[in-house]
């Protein structure tokens, strides 16, 4: 099978690698977004799929825009069963859908229809999910709209941050996918269409999303802390600055009590090393700070050098 593979950062990167090693396929090209400038420095850098691609001698392309009209005939050229499309970051236009014989078929990450959109690992932790999964779809004009083929579960440990998920439900898509395309080529595995009354969206991250609200319960400020790791973060404010806060709910029956209202700082039995902010529902055990501006450091360390007064709170 002759393919076309698309995609760009580290989720992407099993499945190339993978695909690279089977000797019934053939990867033909890779087509990834242009080196961007990254980090402080603002160095130019390859994406993940880029590297991988040009250390196994494989052509790339880097369009600034795939619907552009002269990219068309760079594509049919290729003449591919199939493009493989994983987290490519531009949406294909749909005169570019019939060239490959077997369609655009993508690895999503999550159950669909639930969770389309570009952020479906991050959401479905925010939203206290314990299951999740992978599915690999034929892409249409819609967003994250097209017929299914494969799927698989994945449970969500209690404390996997966003990052963790990924990076296991990418290894485990890598050979989902290669089950996917031989079914294609075989005829044996037939597109179903998605049940669209069932579809949730998993909307792009946004900074504000990152903003604690104390009223919500312990469980669901730490499902947003894993959600959103590393970025936006899970930010607050502490004497009008901002930072960044992390840590996981208190299970001391006694703790439970603490007097005020949410946002509201305490130190546990009066100890420094315990830092315990009330919630709408529970306690928050904080274990990590970070000010504008500053290094991150321990809970202690934090309420050694606020010299906290009583019934201070975060997020005032």
């Amino acid at each position: 099978m002759r393919l076309v593979f698309c995609g760009t950062p580290q989720f992407a990167v099993p499945s190339l690698k993978y695909l690279l090693n089977q000797p019934e396929i053939e990867v033909a090209a890779v087509i990834t977004q242009p080196d961007r400038p990254k980090g402080r420095g603002q160095e130019i850098s390859q994406s993940p799929v880029k590297q991988v691609a040009l250390e196994a001698g494989v052509l790339v392309h880097q369009p600034p825009k795939i619907r552009a009209p002269e990219f068309q005939p760079v594509l049919e050229a290729l003449a591919p069963d199939a493009i493989v499309i994983i987290a490519y970051g531009q949406i294909i236009p749909a005169r570019l859908l019939a060239i490959p014989k077997l369609g655009w078929i993508n690895l999503h990450a999550s159950l669909l229809p639930k969770y389309r959109g570009a952020a479906p690992i991050n959401w479905a932790i925010v939203n206290g999910e314990t299951v999740t999964g992978i599915t690999t779809m034929r892409i249409d004009a819609g967003m994250d709209t097209g017929d299914m083929l494969l799927q698989q579960e994945i449970s969500i440990g209690a404390k996997e941050t966003a990052p963790e998920l990924a990076a296991r439900m990418s290894e485990a898509g890598a050979p989902l996918m290669l089950k996917t395309l031989m079914g294609l080529q075989s005829g044996a595995l037939q597109p179903r269409p998605q049940d669209h009354q069932y579809a949730t969206m998993a909307p792009m991250l946004k900074k504000e999303d990152g903003r604690i609200d104390w009223n919500l319960s312990a469980d669901q400020i730490f499902n947003r802390m894993r959600g959103f790791t590393p970025w936006p973060g899970a930010t607050t404010t502490f004497r009008g600055q901002s930072c960044q806060v992390w840590g996981e709910p208190s299970t001391e029956a006694e703790s439970q009590k603490l007097p005020g209202p949410p946002g509201t700082i305490h130190t546990a039995m009066g100890k420094l090393s315990e830092l315990l902010v009330v919630c709408g529902r529970g306690l928050l055990r904080v274990t990590e700070v970070r000010l504008e501006g500053r290094k991150l450091v321990s809970a202690t360390a934090f309420v050694n050098g606020a010299h906290l007064r009583v019934a201070e709170a975060f997020g005032g």
